[in-house]
């Protein structure tokens, strides 16, 4: 497919050679309620043939990246025949199968070759864009594309939003529905200097694999505009974006403590820690001091809190924001240091720590500094020193999550000064403990063991004082927020907060500090600036430069953008800070822009979160040489209506891309200042169920999992079936079975190939399943043979309308048992296609998508009923299944007499006056047993409705010389008559 990215351009330019639980959903499951009499009722499932390997060749990896679809087509016409199930060919020696349930194969690269012809998907430029339509803008979390490809999670958002990508466009909106992808990245580099493979070249090929198989999904993508963050024409904006943050003193250089791997050569991010270890081959890692760049995102603190209140993200998502930023109210208080034997502490030294409790001031039995904290080393006296020294060199191995963890063992060593509170005038001693950060706040608390629970374990564990200075409890430490002051009160110092609620008590002391120069009120933020920097290659470089003799960086010009990558083989790290870029010496040569003397360039690269953080701008205008966005382009697109994605990126993804959105927007280059204005995330799908029981390794028996030396034994599911509330062992209902599902993992290898998925049962039986599975942004579980109950359900579909297929292979359509007629459809008809508009409908516009295809499955159980099938029922039916299964809609669409594709077509709209029901059926009882029921006009009276009642024959067999003493009639509801 010919693409915007286009793959020779990228990969020259690139290298500057030319100019990225639920434990288990059961048929218990309330889907699975609503829908299962539907799926019951299916025919058969059918076989399926695993997919074959592509294979990467020079010409295809740097050729233009088209996808060769081999359109089959088969022969419609066919001799009469009943409607059959399927036939199905069982699995092979290697358990592989292809349904033949029909001809989805044909079908599927039939339209997706259609669409890619006729560009169906593809979105006007601006300047041809019909602005007086509505606009929607439906847009996925692009994949960094690794070279595992697809797994089975990704289209699960990826199909919610296409469905609505579809349906908006039936609704007649202009729809923007891009990809592209994140493709700098650790992943790439490490796999490059394993195999000596440039980053570049692997990093394409998993583009292609990615995009080949986006595309066998039928995504509506307008793959005109696919970007990657790693195209230079792409990081030419990041790079421009970076220059505006230097301008407005938002980019800076610091100091500060990182996570440093030498052997993978880069600073790595808290969460990319684990006991000391990278998480990616469990490198050691060493907390040292490092000069990095920074962004000020504090500067945008209170303005990211305060703009969440108009956006559609759920609490939760929103919560989770807040409680990142962290903002707090509170004071900020001085104490004097009082050194020990042998101190060195500088003159007028003092300790400031932060605090939201001041009211707990008279309750500080001890301050702790963090192994970081710049005077340490003048707080370190005497035989203390040594031992203060050896703590701080052992917590620099640690992350900081494995540092603040609550439940870990509270360590920590006395450095052999004191500090002065200033509410009673007292020294108290201060500790060095690795629980407090030095990147957070001062890097020295104030601890007050009676109120804090990590306060008061570390005074347990080295018997210190505590002190209760809030009323309330039973025990300490008493937590609670709100009680009254108690031993809170010194003449000598003036300050008397006993009797005081927690609120007042804080007010004045926060005045009294202000009041004696001892500090003051003060908000803080659990939000630290941005590290933007990684001491690697495969990333963007920084378009700064170093003038000879200066360490002030030195922004280039923007006409000089993009500054891109050399072209070198050389980019392992050394294992030294120094990044790989410093030894391209004749790259990092560069001219001062300002004087025209000697420079060099910055050799670090920004982080992957770059190119992910305003990518949503640059599919509004992919072109676009000259502006990031065109105005007009943004004012009109802008911000995003629905964007989708997983959970793990609630947080820092969602942060970063709101603050440099933030920041466009003080800059006036866009309209909106939040670009997402509705959030989804979708939910984990998890593996299969696995069955497992505990047995004796020895003598093979089963034993309770307790069992000294249980050895787990997994079961076939087979083997297993429920009893009560959980599962037994179907051969002995005594053994108790475990059912559990994971998380997909090579390891554990329940890993999902949707690539197999799309062989054996077609892209619509895939999209459909993961939509049908449950609600969008739960937890679900992958069962295979709900793909076959949705699988089936399309082939009804199919065979609802085209008719049946042979029994062998890639047979030839019969015609459908019922044939299609152009003749008025009856109410009955009407009144079900009608209530199912509604319910599609309503459903879709909520995201409830298994809801939905359960409405659009007793519409096919209801039509199977009739004894004609309309054409004006089947067509508005096959615009509803078209964004859930637009293969198999567009085959019908045609099969039904249209021409051309059905993605413009108007949406259906609910003819309110038909979901009514005119008529009702009435249960006919005779002394209370139910003999027949009769079909009666709607609010049909009494005497009405017992004269159709006694025209049947099995009420009036009942009646037979007897004599009716009373009628029950209950209007729409029952008839009971009472004999004797």
């Amino acid at each position: 497919m010919a693409s915007y990215l286009s793959q020779q351009r990228y990969i020259g330019f690139l290298l500057g050679t030319a100019a990225g639980a639920y434990m288990f959903i059961s048929t218990k499951n309330l889907v699975w309620k609503t829908s299962r009499s539907v799926l019951d009722t299916l025919p058969g499932a059918a076989p399926v043939s695993p997919s074959s390997s592509q294979e990467y060749h020079h010409e295809q990896l740097f050729g233009p990246g088209t996808r060769a679809f081999m359109v089959r087509k088969w022969n419609e016409a066919a001799a009469p025949a009943t409607e059959a199930a399927p036939t199905v060919e069982r699995p092979d020696s290697n358990g592989a199968f292809k349904s033949t349930a029909y001809p989805f194969t044909e079908i599927e690269e039939k339209w997706q070759a259609f669409w890619e012809e006729h560009q169906t998907f593809r979105t006007p430029e601006f300047k041809d864009l019909d602005t007086s339509k509505p606009k929607f803008y439906a847009l996925d979390m692009f994949p960094y594309p690794s070279g595992a490809g697809l797994h089975v999670g990704h289209p699960e958002g990826y199909t919610a939003t296409d469905i609505i990508a579809r349906y908006k466009r039936m609704r007649g909106y202009n729809v923007l529905h891009p990809m592209g992808w994140d493709a700098f990245g650790l992943p790439a580099e490490q796999y490059a200097i394993q195999t000596g493979t440039h980053p570049a070249v692997t990093t394409f090929k998993n583009i292609d694999r990615f995009r080949t198989q986006l595309q066998s999904l039928g995504f509506s993508y307008d793959w005109q505009r696919e970007v990657a963050t790693c195209d230079p024409s792409y990081y030419k904006w990041t790079q421009w974006i970076f220059l505006q943050l230097l301008k407005r003193d938002l980019a800076y250089q610091a100091e500060v403590p990182v996570n440093w791997c030498p052997a993978l050569g880069t600073v790595l991010a808290n969460e990319e820690v684990i006991d000391g270890l990278s998480e990616r081959g469990n490198h050691p890692v060493v907390r040292m001091p490092m000069k990095q760049w920074m962004l000020k995102i504090t500067a945008y603190a209170d303005r990211l809190i305060s703009d969440l209140e108009g956006l559609d993200w759920g609490d939760s998502i929103k919560e989770m924001q807040k409680n990142w930023i962290g903002r707090s109210e509170g004071a900020n208080v001085r104490f004097e240091l009082q050194g020990g034997n042998g101190s060195t502490l500088p003159k007028d030294a003092v300790l400031e720590v932060y605090t939201t409790r001041p009211d707990t001031l008279f309750g500080v039995t001890y301050m702790v500094v963090a192994p970081e904290h710049p005077l340490l080393s003048f707080l370190a006296t005497g035989e203390s020193a040594a031992e203060v020294k050896a703590y701080a060199e052992s917590a620099a191995k640690k992350s900081d999550l494995e540092r603040t963890e609550l439940a870990k063992h509270k360590t920590g060593v006395f450095t052999g000064s004191y500090a002065i509170n200033p509410a009673t005038g007292e020294p108290v001693p201060i500790w060095v403990a690795d629980y407090v950060l030095g990147n957070y706040g001062s890097g020295a608390i104030m601890a007050v063991p009676g109120h804090d629970t990590r306060d008061f374990e570390f005074a347990q564990t080295f018997n210190l004082p505590i002190k209760r200075v809030v009323e309330g409890g039973e025990e300490l430490p008493f937590t609670q927020y709100g009680g009254k002051a108690v031993n809170s009160s010194n003449s000598s110092t003036g300050l008397d907060l006993n009797g005081l609620a927690t609120d007042e008590a804080k007010a004045k002391a926060t005045a009294w500090l202000q009041t004696t120069s001892l500090g003051g009120a003060q908000v803080n933020y659990k939000l630290r600036d941005w590290l933007f920097a990684r001491q690697r290659y495969w990333g963007e470089p920084f378009p700064v430069v170093y003038p000879e003799g200066s360490d002030t960086p030195v922004g280039i010009s923007e006409a000089d953008l993009p500054l891109v990558l050399p072209d070198t083989d050389d980019f392992a790290p050394s294992g030294t800070p120094d990044p790989p870029l410093a030894k391209q010496k004749d790259w990092v040569a560069a001219k001062d822009p300002t004087t025209g003397g000697p420079a060099s360039r910055e050799t670090s690269t920004m982080p992957q979160w770059a190119g992910s953080c305003w990518y949503y701008l640059r599919f509004i205008d992919p072109g676009n040489d000259s502006r990031l966005v065109s105005e007009e382009a943004e004012r009109y697109w802008m911000p995003v209506d629905l964007y989708v994605g997983g959970a793990e990126h609630a947080v820092l993804h969602l942060l970063y891309a709101r603050f440099w959105h933030k920041v466009l927007y003080d800059a006036g280059v866009v309209s909106t200042a939040e670009p997402f204005q509705r959030l989804v995330s979708q939910g984990m799908i998890l593996g299969e169920v696995e069955y497992t029981v505990h047995v004796d390794p020895t003598s093979g028996r089963y034993v309770e999992e307790s069992a000294p030396g249980a050895a787990v034994q997994r079961l076939d599911p087979t083997e297993v079936e429920p009893k009560g509330n959980g599962y037994v062992l179907k051969a002995d209902n005594s053994v108790k079975v475990a059912a559990r599902a994971h998380k997909m993992s090579k390891s554990r290898g329940n890993v999902i190939n949707p690539d197999d998925i799309v062989g054996q049962y077609g892209a619509d039986s895939l999209r459909l399943y993961e939509m049908f599975m449950g609600p969008l942004r739960e937890t679900k579980t992958w069962n295979t043979k709900g793909v076959e109950g949705v699988h089936r359900f399309l082939a009804r579909v199919y065979r609802l309308i085209a008719g049946d297929i042979n029994a062998t292979a890639g047979g030839a359509p019969l015609p459908a048992t019922i044939a299609l007629s152009d003749d008025a459809p009856s109410k009955e008809q009407l009144r079900l296609l009608h209530q199912t508009i509604k319910k599609v409908t309503e459903e879709t516009e909520e995201l409830r998508f298994n809801t939905g295809i359960s409405a659009m499955m007793e519409f096919v159980n209801g039509a199977y009923k009739w004894e004609n099938r309309p054409r004006e029922v089947l067509k508005p039916f096959i615009l509803l299944l078209a964004p859930y299964a637009p293969h198999l809609a567009e085959e019908m669409w045609v099969e039904l007499g249209e021409k051309g594709s059905l993605a413009y077509e108007p949406w259906p709209v609910a003819d309110e006056s038909l979901l009514v029901e005119d008529s009702v059926k009435l249960p006919v009882q005779v002394n209370g047993k139910t003999r027949g029921t009769v079909e009666v006009p709607k609010g049909c009276s009494q005497e009405a409705a017992l004269e159709v009642a006694q025209g049947l024959t099995t009420v009036a067999k009942q009646l037979e010389g007897k004599e009716v003493k009373k009628v029950i009639f209950v209007a729409d509801k029952i008839l009971n008559l009472v004999v004797k």
